[in-house]
């Protein structure tokens, strides 16, 4: 656990943050009170699961977005590794040519956005891993002792906020309008994709994991953002075949 004094100096900066937006504590306060600390251009938080959907949650700016989305829709990159190993993994510099052994497509793709260096935090709490904390610079640089403590700071309050989110999001109604407040960011999040993925277990007769590798398969064959393939499906605009590969498109029609 982090120092107490640490602790609180983080949550007094995410709690600005909240307060800037006339609400209560959210994830993306954490990602904004991240980037506003800390040597780096972007944040976001993607939620990570072994057995469902991994989708990412929120994001500080579009490079961010990007990242979140390509990590998940090529199974491969910080994100994905930082929460198959529960370890923290800092890439200060990603033209570095080894990475290419690592991820071989993410690496090069993530330079193509902008990124320079990368910083992947598992959200965790003893045995529980709901997601990770994803951190970005469009410059090389290196995270120091301190600041290194601070992102890991980060990463544990986003944990709480998370898991705060998600007992309001999945447990009874919240019996006020401060506990609904709570599972706000939740409601909204990438929606599209859960929604999408669910909709291909029916089209294809597949599970949620062969619906999920699918829809993510689409998007990168076609060069498409993650949530507009998803958005496009819940859309009808797009129908996957268990009979056609690839899916077909009204477009194509």
């Amino acid at each position: 656990m982090m120092p107490t004094s640490r602790s609180s100096r983080i949550r007094l900066l995410v709690a600005e943050q909240a307060a800037l937006r006339g609400a209560r504590v959210g994830v993306m306060d954490v990602c904004t009170a991240a980037v506003a600390a800390l040597p780096v251009g972007g944040a976001g938080v993607s939620a990570m699961s072994r057995t469902g959907v991994s989708h990412p949650l929120c994001s500080t700016d579009d490079i961010c977005e990007q990242l979140e989305e390509l990590q998940l829709m090529l199974g491969e990159g910080p994100c994905v590794d930082a929460f198959t190993h529960g370890a923290a993994v800092l890439t200060p510099d990603l033209r570095i040519g080894a990475l290419e052994d690592c991820w071989p497509v993410f690496a090069d793709t993530a330079l193509e956005t902008g990124a320079r260096a990368v910083f992947a935090l598992p959200l965790q709490v003893g045995a529980i891993s709901p997601g990770v904390l994803d951190l970005y610079a469009q410059v090389p640089v290196r995270l120091d002792t301190e600041e290194l403590a601070d992102a890991l700071a980060f990463a544990d309050l986003a944990t709480l906020v998370l898991l705060d989110a998600r007992i309001d999001a999945t447990g009874a109604p919240p019996s006020d309008g401060a506990a609904k407040g709570r599972s706000e960011d939740l409601d909204g999040y990438r929606a599209e994709i859960s929604q999408a993925t669910g909709m291909l277990t029916v089209q294809l007769g597949v599970g949620i994991d062969e619906a999920f590798m699918r829809l993510r398969a689409h998007a990168y064959a076609h060069g498409r953002r993650l949530t507009v393939v998803s958005a496009d499906v819940v859309a009808h605009r797009l129908r996957f075949s268990p009979d056609t590969e690839p899916p077909r498109s009204d477009d194509d029609i």
